[in-house]
């Protein structure tokens, strides 16, 4: 196990294995075996139509992975990998697999607040990036300030004009020794709760029964054409099932640059996509626009949606408005999943959140002193299992509050369960606000605002939105003019806070309302915007 990782219980783990949930074998095998078995099938579908079948995704993959070789990158490096949604993506994670390099998965939308830290605790020592966004954001500057910021990114590898940089490293092939199925094969981030997002330490085996055990709860099969219309470095998109889950399947994956209506429903037609996974504000407005559209979606079997709650009133219009079935996700980067069973009742599909995936999935809901509450009742939910972490990567201050002493994880949601196993969220615990399924630390937001020169205090709740879930909302003490909410988002830019972490809405207040124990009150806040809004 990588240094700075934590191991489940040699006792757990020979249990995981035993049962079938741990095969002794990597993540590659989801390319490898699928380009053996049918290599003139499409793999892979760029939004502009490209394909890319078995044998040509296969065979890229290998030259990418000689390529990293020879650029000198060896066995357990850590590299950061900022991409969108391009064929380059997928080739360049299973490049990176061939070679026991550690791909960090950042998001396209994570900007210089979160990159720096984030190669700074990984130690990185390469970052892949695109050109631009293509809507005029370069990543190449960012780049520029992360190569000034962290000597130890030695190479930045770019997919479009790498201006100084380097292009996507490739190479003829090359025989590589084989990875350790039980070792770790790449970080996906945290939420997190405050500051900088953790690292989330996956190991081949883990996250192979991850997708595999998502694709067969979800139905796909080798007919599956999934759409990835979220970011794919995202756990939902990438392996819950994502596109690992579909490629388990041998089905084929589209790669949609955006979850706008008018992109996906334009790849839904063109491609016959039968699945494809939303966060609840994306599938409000496809819902919303649906009959203004001239697009054929008769193809599509099943939107899964999650990320965060799906409320019952838009989840029962699915159906109708968009002609599939619904299927509801609740999970974690951490690892448990949770889902609705395509042979749920309606109920149950639109007024939970799913039922755990694996039957070795262990669940406590407690009360506030950690003790356990009755049936039915609402409580925080703590889980452990076989693809859900010990401990976050070089965090051990962070994992003794995060974990309890026995190993289960304390994940800040509020549930309760019904006896059906099935699982109702009910909110976080935990200082975030989500939005729109896009987690956001209020204390990493309130820290950067309390750096602006007219801000004397600052405290970030969220307000509840029917479209995004929550919003945003900022409320300060000034010192002197209070500035404008266009002028506090300019000032967290150029800080280079990331834009879906932006405060919708400021509020300038004389002082904060105040717990017993003298705390802000974040609760007398949310009061404050709940009675504004009726």
């Amino acid at each position: 196990m990588l240094d700075g990782c934590v191991p489940w219980p040699e006792e757990l783990a020979e249990r995981y294995r035993a049962e079938g949930y741990w095969a002794a074998e990597t993540l590659d095998v989801l390319l490898s075996a699928g380009a053996r078995r049918h290599p003139d099938r499409t793999a892979l579908v760029a939004a502009d139509g490209t394909r890319f079948t078995w044998a040509e995704l296969d065979a890229w993959a290998d030259r990418i992975a000689a390529g990293l070789v020879a650029a000198g990158l060896v066995a357990q490096d850590r590299v950061l990998v900022q991409l969108p949604n391009v064929p380059e993506f997928v080739a360049l994670f299973f490049g990176l697999l061939r070679a026991q390099v550690l791909p960090v998965l950042a998001l396209p939308a994570h900007r210089e607040s979160e990159i720096v830290p984030l190669c700074e605790l990984s130690e990185a020592v390469a970052y892949f990036i695109a050109e631009d966004d293509g809507a005029g954001y370069d990543y190449r500057d960012l780049a520029r300030t992360v190569v000034k910021a962290m000597p130890s990114v030695r190479q930045v590898f770019v997919v479009g004009d790498p201006a100084e940089f380097l292009p996507l490293p490739s190479a003829d092939p090359v025989e590589l020794p084989a990875a350790d199925p039980f070792a770790p094969a790449l970080f996906l981030l945290s939420g997190g709760t405050t500051g900088t997002p953790k690292l989330i330490p996956r190991t081949h085996t883990d996250y192979l029964y991850n997708a595999r055990a998502s694709a067969e709860v979800s139905g796909f099969s080798a007919d599956t054409v999934y759409l990835v219309a979220l970011p794919a470095a995202h756990n939902f998109a990438l392996a819950s099932p994502g596109l690992l889950g579909a490629m388990s399947t041998g089905g084929s994956v589209v790669l949609a640059p955006d979850p706008s209506a008018d992109t996906a429903f334009e790849l839904i037609e063109r491609e016959r996509v039968t699945v494809t996974a939303v966060v609840p504000p994306i599938a409000l407005l496809w819902m919303d626009v649906v009959d203004f559209m001239d697009a054929d979606l008769s193809t599509l079997e099943l939107l899964q949606v999650g990320g965060a709650k799906f409320n019952p009133e838009p989840a029962a219009r699915v159906r109708e408005t968009l002609g599939c079935d619904l299927q509801q996700v609740f999970g974690m980067a951490e690892g448990l999943l949770n889902f609705t069973r395509l042979d749920d009742t309606d109920e149950l599909k639109i007024t939970t959140q799913g039922a755990p995936l694996c039957p070795a999935d262990e669940l406590l809901i407690v009360d506030e002193e950690g003790e356990p509450v009755a049936p039915g009742e609402s409580g925080e939910l703590l889980t452990r299992g076989p693809y859900t972490l010990r401990g976050y990567y070089r965090a051990a201050e962070h994992n003794a509050r995060a974990f309890t002493d026995d190993g289960f994880y304390r994940s800040g949601d509020v549930v309760r369960q019904l006896p059906s196993g099935h699982l109702i969220v009910e909110g976080r615990r935990k200082d975030q606000i989500n939005r729109g399924g896009e987690k956001i630390p209020a204390e990493e937001l309130e820290n950067h605002l309390l750096a602006h020169p007219a801000v004397h205090d600052a405290a970030v709740v969220g307000m509840p939105d029917e479209v995004m879930g929550e919003r945003t909302c900022a409320f300060v003490v000034v010192k002197g003019e209070a500035p404008t909410l266009r002028e506090v988002t300019a000032f967290l830019r150029e800080r280079g806070v990331a834009a879906y972490k932006l405060p919708d809405r400021l509020e300038v207040l004389e002082s904060f309302p105040q717990t017993k124990v003298g705390k802000v009150s974040k609760v007398a806040l949310v009061r404050l915007l709940t009675g504004e809004n009726g």
